[in-house]
Parts: structure tokens; C-alpha cells; sequence
């Protein structure tokens, strides 16, 4: 059997190089897919590469399922997802490719798995949306704390956060709200501020003994605090696959919550401001807020983000008393490094004529299974962290 054909969606902006860069790397030849050939023919002539380019209008799903083979292996970083996405993840399900995305919209990610979970399960394409820094390291950490933890594990919580290297031990170093705007480009900022004005949601039990489902709940209904290294770190509960993916594998689990502590001592104030002053934040885009990516900030959208950001995601599993059990934290690249290198681990390992992934729409560790994961996790540069030995320095 061959190799399947990698096709690359969205390679001409930030994210999508990154992913390109990474699967060159590893010597792949992605076909770069997208609406301006010209533009696609200059950054394979820019990377010194010759790559085949296919010029289709990537929010057309007609056009897109016309393009797509079963054989294929799909990497789409077109977003925002909720508005440009879907069109994507459908052709990939409807031709039985194998499809993998950057996107940070747990909301999105939800969607693909209640519209097309049934259609890529009879063609034999495997979904698996949010395939970089959101939110592979959650799902991999909560998973390894859930195993460790053993059948009495009944809620896990996973919180991302960002820190900074050369200076000191990154464990014990705390974000503040001038890292979540350098260590960032103006884009992530624009979706960081729009999602937190926008519904969530979670994974629990609705009502006193009814069966955990996912639910909607408000982006930043609760802050969850985490002890790891010495430090607390204080998180906002917003919508991740974790919601999805971890009671796949671990169905005795009754509630899963995702944090991002990206806020410092913030958090809690942007937690307790209600949704309409977050839409009018959200709103000053057009004004040319600095947070936003709006006229003001269009330069920043394409700024590059200091170089010395790093990643700190932790996962604790409680038992049904809210006891803890095991906690698991992991340490990588800056949140763009991460998900380039682990879209491209991941659309090369899907390309491998003996790859096994399961069909459907699954979170990361459903797909691949929790050995082979941790496997290409320690590929894209993350890894277990040690929390005690921090503590003690």
C-alpha cells in the first residue's frame, strides 16, 4: 500500500506555515490547497520546496468533496472554524478521509462530532478536531491521570496555561495579562476575546443523580484553582474536546472541566464581568482595540510572538468525593510550535499505509490510542513534567 496524499488547507497563514514547515521536516510533500495559486506557488518557492497546489475554494464543501479522495489525509487551519470550517470536516467525512484541524473552538469541535460522527463511521474517515495545543495536552495529561488513577477516578480537570523560559524554572513561573498578550498574535487574541463572550460547555450531571452528559454552560462559569510545583494557578472553565473525548475512554467519569489560566490573577474578574460587557470588549475591534486584531492591531495579527513562550498543561482525577487521585502535568513549545508540530505528527502518522485509527469523530486519545499518542506528543516536544523536583529547587 502507499503512503495516503497529505493536503494542507489554510498553508499561507500563520498557523498553516507552521504546519507546513513541520511536515516538510519530516519530508512530506502536502498538497497546498487554497484559493490563490499564486500565493500558494510563492511560499512552496519561499520554502525552497516543490509542492503541488490546488486552487478551490476551501468553504465550498461541493468543491472541496470534488478535490478529496478516501485516501486522503486533510489539515485545515481555516478559521474561525464555526464560520469557515465546516465545510472542510463534511467533504473529508462524505469522501472517507481522515481530517485534522488547529482549531481552539470547542464549540466547533462539538458540532463536527453530533453532524458527522455517523456519516465518517460508514466511510471509514476518522475526525479529530482540535488537533494542536487545543487540545491535545489536556486530553493526553487527563488520560494519563485517569489511567494512574484507576477505576475509582470519577471527575478530571485539565488547565492550560502558558509560561516562559530563561527565566528561572518555567513551573513556578505565573502568566500575567502582559503574557497572554506577548507571548500571542493579534489573531488568537481576536477568538480569545470573541469565545469568551460566546456559550460553552461542559461535561456533568444537569440535575442530583441524573446521567453526565455534555451540557451548554457560560464560558467562564467557574474558576478551578491548581496546585502543581509549589504553585496555584488559577483557571476559567471554557469548552474543550476533553468534554468529548475523555469519557470515551473513561466512561465511569461524571464530570470533566477545562480551564485556561492564561488570565493570571485576572481570572477572576473577567470570570465575574457578565457576557454583554465581554461582547462590548469584544466589539472594540472595530475601534481599533489593541486586543482585538482590529485597524489598530492589524499589524500585530501578523506580529510574531516572543520567542521564549512555553506550555504548562496540568490534569488532575479526582474520585467521587472530589478527592484527589493523580495529577499529571506536561511541558511543551509556545501554543503555535506545539500545534504545528503535532498536526504534522499526526497527518504523517494518518498517512502511514499501516496506520489504525478508529472511524468516526473521537478526541485525540480515542483515535490513536493513549501509547501512541504519548508517543507523538514526546515527538512534537511535549512532556512530563516534574512538579516535586521544582519544588524543591
Amino acid at each position: 500500500m502507499e503512503k495516503r496524499r497529505i493536503v494542507l488547507l489554510g498553508a499561507t497563514g500563520y498557523t498553516g506555515q507552521r504546519v507546513l514547515r513541520e511536515l516538510l521536516a519530516r519530508g512530506e510533500k502536502p498538497t497546498l490547497v487554497g484559493r490563490s495559486r499564486t500565493r500558494m506557488l510563492a511560499l512552496a518557492d519561499r520554502f525552497e520546496a516543490d509542492l503541488p497546489v490546488a486552487e478551490v475554494d476551501v468553504t465550498s464543501t461541493a468543491d472541496l468533496t470534488r478535490l478529496l479522495e478516501p485516501s486522503d489525509v486533510i489539515v485545515s487551519t481555516i478559521g474561525p472554524f464555526m464560520r469557515l470550517g465546516m465545510a472542510a470536516v463534511t467533504a473529508a467525512a462524505r469522501a472517507g478521509a481522515h481530517y485534522f484541524d488547529s482549531t481552539g473552538e470547542g464549540t466547533f469541535a462539538r458540532r463536527v462530532l453530533l453532524e458527522l460522527d455517523a456519516v465518517a463511521a460508514v466511510r471509514g474517515a476518522t475526525l479529530v478536531s482540535a488537533f494542536g495545543y487545543d487540545y491535545v495536552p489536556g486530553n493526553l495529561a487527563g488520560a494519563l491521570a485517569l489511567t494512574r488513577a484507576g477505576e475509582r477516578a470519577r471527575h478530571v480537570e485539565a488547565g492550560y496555561f502558558i509560561t516562559r523560559a530563561g527565566q528561572g524554572d518555567e513551573l513556578l513561573h505565573r502568566s500575567t495579562l502582559r503574557d497572554a498578550y506577548t507571548l500571542t498574535t493579534g489573531g488568537t487574541r481576536q477568538t480569545l476575546v470573541a469565545a469568551a463572550a460566546e456559550d460553552g460547555v461542559a461535561y456533568r450531571s444537569p440535575r442530583p443523580w441524573s446521567t453526565a452528559r455534555v451540557v451548554d454552560e457560560r464560558v467562564g462559569k467557574r474558576v478551578r484553582t491548581f496546585h502543581y510545583g509549589g504553585v496555584k494557578r488559577a483557571a476559567m472553565t471554557v469548552p474543550g474536546t476533553e468534554h468529548l473525548g475523555l469519557p470515551e475512554v473513561f466512561p465511569q467519569l461524571e464530570s470533566v472541566e477545562v480551564g485556561l489560566g492564561w488570565f493570571g490573577r485576572w481570572t477572576r474578574p473577567v470570570c465575574r464581568s457578565p457576557p454583554r460587557s465581554r461582547r462590548l470588549c469584544c466589539a472594540r475591534r472595530r475601534c481599533g482595540h489593541p486586543w482585538s486584531g482590529g485597524p489598530s492591531g492589524s499589524r500585530d495579527r501578523s506580529a510574531r510572538p516572543d520567542p521564549d513562550g512555553r506550555s504548562l498543561v496540568i490534569a488532575v482525577a479526582r474520585d467521587g468525593h472530589g478527592r484527589p487521585l493523580a495529577t499529571t502535568a506536561l511541558t511543551g513549545p509556545d501554543p503555535y510550535e506545539m500545534t504545528g508540530s503535532l498536526l504534522a505528527w499526526g497527518a504523517a502518522r494518518a498517512a502511514q499505509p499501516d496506520a489504525v485509527l478508529k472511524p468516526g469523530a473521537h478526541g485525540p486519545v480515542a483515535a490513536f490510542g493513549l501509547d501512541t499518542l504519548r508517543l507523538g506528543a514526546a515527538e512534537a516536544g511535549v512532556h512530563e513534567a516534574d512538579g516535586a523536583s521544582a519544588r524543591r529547587r
